[in-house]
């Protein structure tokens, strides 16, 4: 299925973060690769706003980033729910990249230190110097082995065909081949936090 965003995001962002809500509920286990942005599911409050912020005036849409934001932090706490399990890559640049002030990255990069030690969630970080066995990708979700949320400039595509959703799986595998995690991503997380200060 495909979605354009300007459709999706005609009245404003929120209901694209409290429509998911079901679907985050439902799901044991979620893989998350993010190439570009700090994962929705690991954003603070001030980073999603501007995030949000930056989406709405890039789209012309309706700019309802706090209370858009405020919906994704909320659906966020299915961090927590022990029964489920969080698979997050995201490149090393993605630490770099400047959404909101010093302040709102110092307090995102933080929040990223904190939940590592959730039981629920493994979170690696790619580094800039890994042998590339694949290639960087758009950002996707996968939502246990039912269903791709792919997120692309114009649109949000949902694969359910299962040699598609296959295919997304083992490159998901490959990058998490390439990935940190533990002592040396928190180590990757603190040098870009120290560059914020």
């Amino acid at each position: 299925m495909y979605k354009e965003w300007r459709h999706l995001q005609r009245t404003g962002l929120r209901r694209n973060q409290t429509s998911a809500v079901p679907l985050y509920q439902r799901t044991r286990h979620m893989r998350v690769y993010c190439s570009n942005v700090i994962p929705g599911l690991l954003q603070t409050r001030r980073y999603a706003e501007a995030l949000l912020g930056t989406i709405a005036e890039f789209e012309r849409a309706v700019n309802d980033a706090p209370a858009a934001a405020a919906a994704r932090v909320e659906r966020s706490r299915v961090l927590y729910d022990r029964t489920k399990r969080f698979a997050l890559l995201v490149e090393e640049d993605v630490l770099y990249f400047p959404l909101g002030d010093a302040e709102t990255m110092s307090e995102q990069l933080d929040f990223l230190l904190s939940v590592m030690p959730l039981a629920s969630v493994s979170l690696g970080v790619i580094p800039r110097t890994a042998p590339r066995q694949m290639w960087t990708l758009e950002g996707f979700l996968a939502f246990d082995d039912s269903q791709v949320q792919v997120e692309t400039l114009s649109a949000n595509i949902t694969i359910t065909r299962p040699s598609e959703i296959t295919l997304y799986l083992r490159a998901f595998e490959r990058l998490s081949e390439m990935a940190v995690y533990g002592a040396q991503a928190r180590r990757l997380i603190q040098t870009a936090a120290t560059t914020r200060r």
